[in-house]
């Protein structure tokens, strides 16, 4: 087991990370390299030997192996991304940066997303080193640049430039998963990933005839834009259930007592409350407007409209998603992928996935775990390239008054250390087995 310094060290860590800031605006605006330099550097302090990879300068990557037992085995990836996303420091209570270690709770961008997980590799490979453990199988960890945007500098660039360096691994290990759900009714659900919906960033452009602001003009780029982008907004999209999803509501309930009908998955997400949430956002491909840029002065019909929509779509389901896009963009808007990245899907019966479960159980022995597919996407779509499975696993034992996902990308983003401590033993356990 963890000893009680890997306990101190993984509080020190997700403090001294957050206080590293590695702010992501998009668009090539962030520099990681700080917080890749001082992960490197405690992973050499466990004998391991980490190389620093760049795409760009400044936004760096960190990639060690730790050799197991079997050489027989295959490896196993585990991973974490370094930046964060932006943080107004007016609209916090602590400041963003600051990693302050208020009352138990470690506060600071990146508490959850994802430094503590960050924090708890470090903090179990340096105890194995203490304690002389080797684990079964190879571990490839890596600290990644990039992944609150494209993952051009970050994953996607190891991907497809340094493969060799993740050679023998078939399975990862990364965010999301394996955190406390609290349904409101005393039950504590600890759901794996297993599960991605695809990335369809998309780009919509609307071209008209240009003029002035008081004549008439059929040929409206903006108007043209506002009717594709109203009709992507209030589509309906029908039901598709992955195997993923379909594994999650048999267990979802299973654990509540009530029987399975997939054929009203509305109803049996009504009778499952609070607990439906974890599953319905993945039942459906979605497509939401989130951004606009036409014009540049009241008085002038601009020729051009252009519109951002952040699409997802289940694995299987893109096709249908491409064919549902040309019908309401209809033939005056073009539109186009800004960004994609595949969908993607883990069984819920391999060896890997039982023991990430018996590990969760072992220290939560009150909760729940059962599957399920994040309705975003991780790092693990572009290492599954390489034909890496992808779970998301990063343990954390959550107080109910603590609402973890409007702490992603949220104001306030903390972490208590009771939960850090958890997540040290948990992964402890699960990667000593794996």
């Amino acid at each position: 087991m963890a000893d009680e310094r890997a306990l101190d060290e993984v509080v020190t860590f997700t403090s001294d990370l957050i206080r590293i800031d590695t702010t992501n605006r998009g668009g090539g605006d962030c520099r990681e390299r700080p917080a890749a330099e001082y992960a490197a550097e405690r992973l050499a302090g466990a004998g391991l030997e980490p190389v620093l990879l760049e795409r760009t300068p400044g936004r760096t990557n960190v990639v060690a192996r730790l050799e197991g037992s079997d050489p027989s085995a295959d490896a196993l990836l585990v991973h974490g991304h370094l930046d964060v996303v932006p943080a107004e420091a007016a609209d916090w209570s602590v400041h963003p940066f600051s990693g302050e270690v208020r009352d138990g709770v470690v506060w600071g961008r990146g508490a959850v997303d994802m430094k503590n997980m960050d924090a708890m590799i470090l903090a179990v490979v340096r105890a194995w080193a203490r304690q002389g453990v080797r684990p079964r199988r190879d571990l490839v960890i890596a600290f990644t640049a990039d992944e609150e945007d494209s993952a051009e500098d970050g994953s996607g660039f190891l991907a497809d430039r340094h493969a060799h360096l993740f050679e023998g691994c078939t399975e990862g290990v990364s965010e999301s998963g394996a955190f406390t759900f609290h349904d409101g009714d005393g039950r504590q659900l600890y759901p794996i990933a297993a599960g991605e919906r695809g990335t369809g960033w998309l780009k919509l452009t609307a071209r008209g005839r240009a003029g002035h602001g008081s004549k008439v003009n059929r040929d409206n780029a903006v108007t043209r834009l506002a009717a594709a982008i109203t009709r992507i907004g209030e589509h309906e999209w029908p039901l598709r259930l992955t195997p993923t999803v379909r594994a999650a509501l048999t267990e979802l309930a299973a654990v509540y007592g009530i029987e399975t009908d997939l054929t009203d998955v509305d109803a049996l997400l009504d009778k499952l409350g609070t607990a439906g949430k974890l599953v319905e956002a993945t039942v459906r491909n979605s497509a939401n407007p989130t951004m606009l840029d036409a014009g540049y002065k009241v008085n002038v019909i601009p020729g051009q409209a252009v519109a951002y929509v952040d699409g997802r779509f289940l694995a299987g389901a893109e096709d249908e998603f491409r064919a549902t896009l040309d019908l309401l963009t209809g033939p005056d808007v073009d539109w186009e992928f800004h960004h994609r990245e595949v969908a993607l899907q883990a069984p819920v019966d391999s060896p890997t996935y039982r023991r990430m479960r018996a590990a969760v159980e072992e220290f939560a022995p009150e909760g729940h775990v059962v599957p399920y597919c994040m309705s975003g996407g991780t790092d693990a779509k572009q290492f599954s390239r390489l034909g890496i499975t992808g779970y998301g696993f990063a343990p954390l034992k959550l107080p109910e008054d603590l609402d973890y996902q409007a702490l992603f990308h949220g104001v306030d983003e903390r972490v208590p250390v009771e939960a850090l401590h958890f997540g040290v033993r948990v992964l402890d356990r699960f990667l000593r087995t794996a």
